[in-house]
């Protein structure tokens, strides 16, 4: 057989199953030629193994049972805002809090009577809040009056925000019999401010994506909820009944987000950071009397967890989460949430989560909850038929 002949065969097996997709579509109206493509999406199995984990992350969520806290006060002669208690969506929310932080700078910046001098910004934190707080103020402030510093202990790729799972899908960030209504409103606004900027950034320099996302759901009440933020924040959602195409759930709400990686995305903002004049002091604080003694009249503390001990917030807490890493694997275009466990593919690896633990202090790995990980994520691939 001639590689003609092998061509020309090739050739005519995708011309009879593109003619079985286009009859497909002429077949309703309604159904379009994407439409039927769409029908043959093809979720391809991640390859869950003890041998394929390449590395296990432990990080602590800064959680707040009654939500981030955006909030200024006075320190002496300075003006002091606070944006920490994120949970576990500090990267979906960095944009949207940073903005409503910056906005309660702008009047105590405009009224001062020299400005030039007053414009001087201090950030405590060098995670995606402190980075994305210090990018919005040299944007804020263009005509070069203005200077900003970050001072952190830790800086990217070793800050808690590097181990984030970091889908734009802002969950675990309250407890909602806790919240009140006005912190609702702020949340959606932060939610919606955050998800435009991101939009803005998809790019594979910031890491940023949009992906197919599954959530994947046993109990049918389940959708009623509503996604975090709006609805109108998750594009193309839809609702599928068939479980043997979605893992052996019994439904499944698919929609589109945005994907975050980590390790490019903060880099990137670092770079940003000092393109635009900005400087980095390595220093940790251990009292409000060390930070009232800086130099700059305004002060934004980013320091999330640190703030329990820096600032004395008692509802602020720690929530553990374990992650485990597969090898990276191209083919898995998706993600997955369940109530079990969740799946984020990044270029760096598979990432598996995960655990919450409330006000656990440990950053060491648990062999044991590595082992369930694996295990509630091999059930899922399981029902994938592929595995």
């Amino acid at each position: 057989m001639t590689t003609h002949e092998i061509d020309r065969r090739g050739f005519l097996r995708g011309a009879v199953a593109t003619s079985a997709l286009l009859i497909a579509a002429r077949s309703s109206p309604s159904r379009t030629f994407a439409a039927a493509l769409e029908a043959q999406r093809h979720f391809a199995p991640v390859k869950v193994a003890r041998n394929r984990v390449i590395r296990t992350l432990v990080g602590l969520r800064p959680y707040r049972p009654e939500g981030f806290l955006i909030e200024a006060e006075r320190l002496g002669q300075k003006l002091l805002l606070h944006n920490y208690g994120h949970g576990g969506a500090g990267v979906t929310l960095s944009w949207g809090t940073s903005s409503l932080a910056v906005d309660l700078a702008r009047d105590f910046v405009q009224t001062r009577r020299t400005r030039s001098t007053n414009r001087r910004f201090a950030v405590l934190g060098c995670g995606v809040i402190g980075l994305s707080t210090a990018r919005l103020l040299h944007q804020r402030f263009q005509d070069g009056a203005g200077t900003v510093t970050i001072y952190a202990k830790d800086l990217p790729p070793y800050t808690t925000s590097n181990i984030s799972g970091a889908l734009w899908y802002p969950t675990s960030s309250f407890d909602p019999q806790q919240v009140s209504a006005n912190f609702s409103d702020q949340f959606r606004l932060a939610c919606q401010i955050s998800n435009r900027a991101f939009q803005e950034l998809v790019d594979p320099d910031y890491g940023v994506r949009w992906t197919d996302t599954l959530e994947l759901i046993r109990n049918e009440a389940s959708l009623e909820r509503e996604l975090f933020g709006g609805a109108q924040l998750y594009p193309q959602t839809e609702v599928h009944r068939d479980p043997e195409r979605y893992f052996g759930f019994p439904y499944a709400r698919r929609f589109s987000t945005m994907m975050i990686e980590p390790h490019v995305y903060l880099r990137a903002l670092l770079r940003d950071f000092y393109i635009a004049g900005g400087k980095i002091v390595v220093r940790e604080f251990r009292s409000r009397q060390e930070i009232a003694r800086l130099p700059e009249p305004v002060i934004f503390n980013c320091t999330g967890l640190g703030s329990r001990a820096l600032f004395d917030d008692q509802k602020l807490i720690p929530v553990r989460g374990q992650l485990e890493v597969l090898l990276p694997q191209p083919e898995v275009d998706y993600c997955y949430i369940s109530g079990s466990g969740y799946m984020f593919p990044r270029r760096d690896g598979i990432i598996l989560g995960g655990t919450f633990d409330r006000d656990d202090w440990s950053l060491q790995p648990n062999p044991q909850q590595t082992t369930e990980i694996l295990e509630g994520h091999t059930e899922i691939m399981k029902q994938s038929g592929d595995q």
